[in-house]
């Protein structure tokens, strides 16, 4: 077996979105314990598997939708690049796909929930295991009053287990998106029939020809994506180490400048004291320098010496 990446768009499309939808019932009871403590046993697709238009757009973002037989939606994406407010776009998402079940006038009731799947290769939040979920909660009792959106976010880069350490479903799950690609056979302690039909479908000997193609055209648009995010911020690095040197050399010039003035007028102000005292001595006392340049009588005195003048 040769199992594809389950986070090429195409990989991903072929194993959540296709019309058996055995791996995306197993999986959705993977990550979401609905109320109901009920399983769900049937979606509808609401965007069906199709090869994907890359001419145009990027491919960092890919989603499925479906819905159970309860009402109850999910949406399902898989995100490889951390986007500028990543946080606001999903909860924009969730929202207008929640409010897009009624239209005006409509009442309130026929809302359902909405549940968000984010499969990401990058981090969020502080929490270091990498299956999380969030709700809202009252702040003092932690009830949870608003119970219409739920976000559940699988972290790849967190996860670390082993093959070895799998224990619950989201686990297996998670071990399949991140390490499907480096293996040859579907692993002996996978029994649950769903995930066994996600490698099925990730195994790239059962691909058409314009599946394998649009496969390889998408691996290639995802690395030219990332190359250029990693070129962007190398050249940001580059321009912030440059412009640290410029501006180093040029405080170091105005602060060697500042200083050299600084160090002049004192200097000229030393000179200007001791042609007063070489002046005016001995028409006036030491006393009476002292009081006039504003030194110690001790000050004039070393001045004087230093002239060959006591």
């Amino acid at each position: 077996m040769k199992f594809a990446n389950p986070t090429n768009d195409v990989a991903f499309r072929k194993v959540f979105g296709n019309k058996k939808k055995l791996a995306l019932i197993s999986f959705l009871n993977a990550v979401i314990k609905l109320p109901s403590r009920k399983p769900i046993t049937k979606v509808t697709l609401l965007n069906p598997y199709q090869l994907p238009k890359l001419s145009g757009g990027k491919s960092t973002i890919v989603d499925v939708k479906a819905t159970d037989g309860e009402g109850n939606n999910y949406l399902v994406e898989m995100q490889v690049t951390e986007a500028t407010d990543f946080e606001k776009r999903i909860q924009y998402y969730v929202a207008q796909n929640y409010s897009g079940q009624i239209v005006q006038g409509n009442k309130y009731q026929k809302l359902k929930p909405i549940y968000f799947i984010g499969i990401l290769k990058f981090n969020i939040g502080k929490n270091p295991n990498y299956f999380t979920k969030h709700r809202v909660h009252d702040v003092e009792t932690q009830e949870n009053v608003l119970k219409e959106m739920e976000f559940n976010f699988i972290q790849l880069k967190r996860f670390k287990k082993k093959i070895e350490d799998l224990i619950t479903p989201i686990d297996q799950w998670a071990y399949f998106l991140k390490n499907a690609e480096d293996l040859e056979i579907i692993p002996k302690n996978v029994k649950d029939k769903g995930l066994k039909a996600a490698y099925l479908e990730a195994d790239r000997h059962n691909w058409t020809k314009d599946e394998a193609e649009y496969y390889l055209k998408a691996e290639i648009k995802e690395r030219d994506e990332l190359g250029a995010l990693e070129l962007a911020e190398k050249r940001g690095e580059e321009k912030g180490r440059v412009e640290g040197r410029v501006e180093g050399r040029v405080e170091g010039r105005v602060e060697g400048r500042v200083e050299g003035r600084v160090e002049g007028i004192e200097i000229g102000e030393e000179r200007m004291v001791e042609k007063i005292i070489l002046s005016k001595y001995p028409k006036f006392s030491v006393a009476q320098l002292a009081e006039l340049t504003d030194l110690t009588e001790d000050e004039v005195i070393a001045i004087l010496k230093k002239h060959d003048k006591m």
